[in-house]
């Protein structure tokens, strides 16, 4: 599947979507008017744009939206653009500058078992 490029206001609904799916496009609208702050037009705005890139689906009665993207794929593919951005593909530099930052113990003892799992 191709990597959909999201701006960080459709990952917002989308967030939204992926917890609440199916959910109505008025229910969005009201939770990102309770959480974010986004009048209706803003929000079915960013609706519309996700339609348009295929990340959400629109389907009648009441305009019901599920995702058509994974949000453990958008995630991975995200995490992807960073490190290319940020540390030119190195994921050994990234998870280095990581793990260089104030951890607490149980953080640190929590990764290392992930990588032990791997």
């Amino acid at each position: 599947m191709t990597f959909i490029k999201l701006f960080d206001s459709e990952l917002k609904i989308m967030d939204i979507v992926w917890d609440k799916e199916p959910v109505s496009a008025k229910e969005i609208s009201l939770i990102a008017a309770e959480t974010i702050g986004w009048n209706k037009n803003t929000t079915y705005t960013i609706i519309k744009k996700l339609m348009d890139k295929n990340a959400l689906k629109r389907t009648e009665p009441n305009f019901i939206c599920t995702s058509l993207v994974p949000k453990a794929e958008v995630r991975k593919a995200e995490t992807q653009s960073l490190i290319d951005k940020l540390y030119n593909g190195s994921k050994k530099a990234f998870f280095a500058s990581f793990i260089e930052n104030d951890l607490s113990e149980d953080e640190l003892e929590m990764l290392k078992k992930l990588i032990e799992k791997r």
